[in-house]
């Protein structure tokens, strides 16, 4: 397999007979896709791409159907930053920055802050967030101080990103499976668990030793096998990652519909239109004075307890 077709797409490996996994993601069109929205300078953009496969790689280590939202926000130039990504894999992301004052590393672009990833199921509407402050000198290492924090999971996580694509990667710890007879759980669960923390301590130190250039360009399967060197590693198929937003003529309805008809009708009367832009792709939603009336008047015809949603 080589790079090119390890491209826009996120893999999952695992060491056989290990409790060590890992992902890994590359994007090329799709972060290409994501950038024509918003011509960001150079550490911006860095910053943005590095929290996009952040994004991807959280996605990727969950069970869920729905959207996860990934938020720098700190006191630095970089101010805010957002980065989402479907169960599906469908990714957009956004910055908000002060360009007068880009300078430095990662710390000096964020300040001080927090990381806060927001997880929304589609089934049931329910909402799980977990917060954590800046840790460390890149975005990887707060990310690892996130694992650490709200899932206990040791986790070793590198990120990179240029103008032409990004990439991610991380390995983890996971907790000790079992499955033995009982007289012989204790000491083999002892055996099992050094190993796996041996298995780990390499594989965190050679994706930490990996350069950035390689985790760009290099397959995925040789990546694996450079982190979990000697053992059966098992890549599982490739999912697609491609860049998608999610705003629409109904969503931006319904945020119109939340600030309230009067306030909508005083911006119609000063401006003669509602414009509402989306902040990821920039797509203009314009309304004007048939567009409102329309608007609140299928909103009224709502009755109360009726089933239909915005």
């Amino acid at each position: 397999m080589n790079a090119r077709a390890d491209t826009d797409v996120v893999h999952r490996f695992v060491a056989e007979r290990q409790d060590v996994r890992g992902q890994f993601v590359r994007l090329g069109a799709a972060w290409l896709a994501l950038r024509e929205h918003g011509d960001y300078p150079a550490p911006v953009r860095e910053l943005l791409g590095e929290a996009t496969c952040a994004a991807v790689l959280l996605a990727s280590t969950l069970k869920f159907e729905g959207m996860l939202t990934l938020q720098l926000q700190g006191n630095g130039p970089v101010r805010l930053l957002v980065a989402q990504c479907s169960d599906d894999f469908r990714i957009r992301a956004v910055a908000r920055y002060d360009a007068a004052r880009l300078e430095g590393g990662f710390r000096e672009l964020a300040g001080d802050g927090q990381i806060t990833v927001t997880i929304e199921t589609s089934r049931t509407g329910a909402r799980y967030q977990g917060i954590v402050p800046l840790a460390g000198e890149s975005l990887a290492a707060s990310l690892e101080h996130y694992f650490a924090s709200s899932d206990q999971v040791p986790t070793v996580v590198r990120l990179a990103a240029e103008d032409a694509g990004a990439a991610g990667m991380l390995v983890q710890r996971m907790p000790s499976q079992g499955g033995v007879q009982a007289e012989e759980a204790e000491a083999t669960e002892a055996s099992r668990s050094r190993e796996a923390d041996l298995t780990f301590g390499i594989a965190g130190a050679a994706l930490t030793g990996l350069g950035a250039d390689e985790l760009l360009r290099r397959p995925a399967a040789e990546l694996a096998q450079r982190c979990l060197p000697g053992l059966d590693v098992r890549l599982f198929e490739p999912q697609a990652v491609r860049f998608e937003c999610r705003c629409s003529a109904e969503r931006v309805a319904g945020v119109l519909r939340s600030i309230g008809e009067a306030e909508v009708r005083e911006i119609l009367a000063e401006q003669g239109a509602v414009t509402v832009t989306c902040e990821f792709c920039h797509r203009p939603y314009r309304y004007d004075a048939v567009d409102v009336e329309q608007l609140f008047a299928a909103a009224g015809a709502i009755s109360p307890g009726s089933p239909r949603v915005n």
